[in-house]
C-alpha cells in the first residue's frame, strides 16, 4: 500500500506540473502578436537585425545579463544603442510582461 501511495503521489505532481507547463506557454502565446507588432520588424525569428551579439536567444540573453521577464522588461524601458525606447504609455506594463515571457518560452 505504501508503494502505490507513493506512486499516485508522483503521478499526482507530474498531471500538476505538465499542465501548469501548459498554462505557462499559453500565457506566453498572448505576447505573440504584441512581439509581432513590436518587436520583430528587429528582432525576426528572435534575431537582431542592429547588433547580432544581442539576439533574444537564450544563451546571448543570459550572457548579456537578461534572465528574467522583469530583465526584458528593464531592457525596454530603458535599452541600450540602436534599441527603441518602449514606454509606459507604448507598451503598458502587462503587455510588456507578455511579449517577455513569449520571448523566454519561444527563443528558449
Amino acid at each position: 500500500m505504501g508503494k502505490t501511495f507513493i506512486l499516485l503521489g508522483a503521478l499526482a505532481i507530474a498531471v500538476l506540473a505538465s499542465g501548469t507547463a501548459c498554462n505557462e506557454k499559453e500565457e506566453a502565446k498572448k505576447g505573440e502578436p504584441l512581439f509581432k507588432q513590436h518587436c520583430s520588424p528587429c528582432h525576426a525569428d528572435g534575431g537582431n537585425s542592429v547588433n547580432l551579439q544581442k539576439t533574444l536567444h537564450k544563451k546571448d540573453l543570459e550572457a548579456n545579463g537578461v534572465k528574467t521577464a522583469s530583465d526584458i522588461i528593464g531592457k525596454m524601458r530603458n535599452p541600450g544603442p540602436g534599441m527603441r525606447q518602449f514606454d509606459e504609455k507604448t507598451i503598458p506594463d502587462k503587455e510588456a510582461k507578455e511579449i517577455a515571457e513569449y520571448i523566454l518560452t519561444t527563443f528558449n
